[in-house]
């Protein structure tokens, strides 16, 4: 069953007849804003829904919670267990009818991503349980599908090249379908809020937690990427994210576990960080995630931007003219919760101007301290109702209220369809830069160079569906008719493994080695020295950072693939093979590694053959 018929009912319709045959508290008008309610209808409506709340269902709008379960009501029961540790109920239906929250996030840890089948039972289930209360409204079911280094719904959907690969290819078309791609799939599943795409610009290559995550190191580059990437998520009607405000792409501490500063100018700020943002806003930009990051420059408090007043409405809403859905970054992470409280973390950051409060570590603690706040009146009903509209509309622009629902017949049409992987092949094709060429190794010939070891770093795929990285390569060049054998050596290669490697390498024709963040300390250096001593021509495959090449000797040739997944490898070992051209141009600079005030490889570069 996939409830079709009961989605074609009008929840507006079904609104008005709750509220006519309910006792609720006395109805209060809600506040339109001037320049929409000339609008007429749409506006109207929203408003009288908002009306008909009692405070705590306007309350439960802003919250976006996670949940475990791969089902709304007949979770496992390791879930129910983690559901009542954590949240206090036992289910996602009992979680939207005890708070009513107004979004639900995905993560594969919480076992809400297994199939796409699943997926969508999931989604339908608790689209049934939030058209079941007093006021029915439906969820805004959202997750982080950046592709690339973070994705929540793995295979058999389609994994598509990642932001920095995508910064590499220098497509905005390329960007654009893979956005609509990955967007069409989403919506397939019933999850109608993407957090991507990144408009983070980043500008320090240690930066622990955005990196590839970025589409690169130029502010006018990025913006580009990100304004394509906000049509094709728009057009396939999923609202996209652009984040993290006001820039997270400077920083060298990482705000799950710490609150991190950015020292920018205000002058930098605008030439550096500002313009993906407006190029989000100016392309129609649903909603913008904040960043827990500390720009004095702009707040002199140095309170963290989720909670900052002068950041959010003063910059965000004032000067950039933004008047979209402001969601924040999770209120679970450190970077937010090292100055206030968790029961003062999400009053702050609705006055600061945020209107999705998302994943607070003490659901009923924070629920509840929104209520109190109101009621108190340190935060006014008026200024509840502007975020609650602002979520309403977004849930009516995406056509929620009309039809929340999706069906096996959609995720069987649309997810992980041929075209889709085949665009996906094609894309990655366009990101894969060749950084090196010693003597013109590549492309390798398989009458030359047939017998291929492939050894390496094994990180487990972001979405746990695909890899190890090494058995990836290996398969896809015996694919294309070498002789290839993965030995996987790992992200710290004991030297035993290392002399294993090296023992293996010994009458090969060619060595492939996948690296994965290679620091001045790394053991993947020594790994690469040792086996390019052997006289076996080594292949550096750089599987995350670009930057690895910076610090690795003896290779004769390197490239980046800019993400570990199958699509970007297999695409990787086509460029190696000489089945595809090298067409991939870095977004960011890569400096060398003993002086980095000097530019080894600048933004733009790339070989081809």
């Amino acid at each position: 069953m996939h409830h079709r018929a009961t989605s074609r009912r009008t929840v507006l319709a079904a609104t008005a007849a709750a509220a006519a045959t309910t006792g609720s508290a006395a109805p209060r008008a809600a506040a339109v804003p001037p320049s929409t309610a000339a609008g007429g209808g749409r506006e109207r409506r929203l408003a009288r829904i908002v009306s008909r709340m009692s405070l705590e269902e306007k309350v439960g709008q802003l919250f976006v919670m996670r949940v475990y379960g791969h089902s709304a009501t007949r979770p496992d029961q390791a879930d129910v267990d983690a559901n009542l540790r954590e949240i206090g109920v036992r289910t996602a239906a009992e979680l939207v009818a005890r708070y009513h929250v107004g979004g639900i996030v995905y993560f594969t840890w919480a076992h809400n991503t297994r199939d796409p089948h699943q997926i969508a039972d999931l989604s339908n289930g608790i689209q049934r349980a939030a058209l079941a209360q007093r006021v029915p409204v439906p969820v805004l079911v959202s997750t982080d599908q950046e592709h690339g280094a973070v994705a929540r719904v793995g295979e058999p959907a389609t994994l598509l090249p990642g932001a920095m690969a995508l910064g590499a290819s220098g497509s905005r078309d390329a960007a654009r379908r893979a956005a609509r791609i990955a967007g069409a799939e989403l919506a397939a599943l019933g999850i109608r809020q993407n957090y991507a795409p990144v408009a983070d610009v980043n500008v320090d290559p240690a930066n622990p937690v955005i990196g590839v995550r970025s589409f690169g190191a130029d502010p006018r580059a990025v913006a580009r990427m990100v304004a394509a990437q906000v049509k094709g998520y728009r057009g396939a009607g999923v609202a996209a994210t652009a984040k993290h405000f006001p820039g997270h792409g400077d920083t060298v501490d990482d705000s799950h576990t710490e609150l991190p500063y950015v020292h920018h100018t205000r002058e930098q700020w605008e030439a550096l960080d500002a313009p993906p943002f407006r190029s989000a806003i100016a392309a129609g930009i649903d909603s913008v995630m904040t960043a827990h990051i500390v720009v004095p420059s702009l707040d002199p408090s140095e309170d963290p931007a989720t909670l900052s007043r002068p950041v959010l409405t003063g910059i965000l809403r004032g000067r950039l003219g933004y008047d979209g859905v402001v969601v924040t970054d999770s209120l679970g992470m450190e970077g937010v919760r090292t100055r206030y409280g968790d029961d003062r973390v999400p009053v702050l950051a609705l006055k600061a101007g945020c209107d999705q409060l998302l994943n607070p570590p003490d659901l009923e603690l924070a629920w509840n301290a929104v209520l109190d706040a109101v009621r108190g009146g340190e935060v006014s009903e008026d200024r509840l109702d502007e975020s609650v509209l602002r979520v309403l509309r977004l849930k009516a622009g995406l056509g929620l209220l009309r039809d929340p629902y999706t069906s096996h017949e959609e995720v069987d049409r649309v997810v992980g369809r041929r075209a889709h992987l085949a665009a996906a092949d094609r894309i990655a094709e366009s990101t894969t830069t060749l950084l090196l060429n010693e003597g013109g190794l590549l492309p390798l010939n398989r009458l030359t160079h047939r017998d291929l070891l492939v050894v390496g770093a094994d990180p487990a795929s972001p979405s746990g569906t695909t890899g190890p990285p090494t058995a990836t390569l290996a398969a896809a060049f015996t694919e294309l008719g070498f002789t290839a054998t993965a030995l996987s050596t790992g992200t710290a290669p004991s030297a035993a493994r290392i002399e294993q490697a090296v023992a293996a390498a010994a009458g090969r024709d060619a060595v492939v080695v996948g690296t994965y963040n290679v620091s001045a300390g790394s053991a993947q250096r020594t790994l690469v020295a040792r086996l390019a001593a052997t006289g076996v021509p080594v292949v550096v495959v750089a599987v995350r950072n670009p930057y690895d090449v910076a610090h690795l000797t003896g290779q004769r040739a390197a490239l980046a693939s800019y993400a570990w997944t199958d699509v970007e490898l297999r695409a990787a070992a086509r460029v190696v093979a000489g089945r595809a051209r090298p067409e991939g141009r870095l977004p960011v600079p890569v400096r060398r590694a003993d002086d980095p005030s000097r530019v080894l490889y600048p933004i733009g570069y790339g070989l081809s053959y």
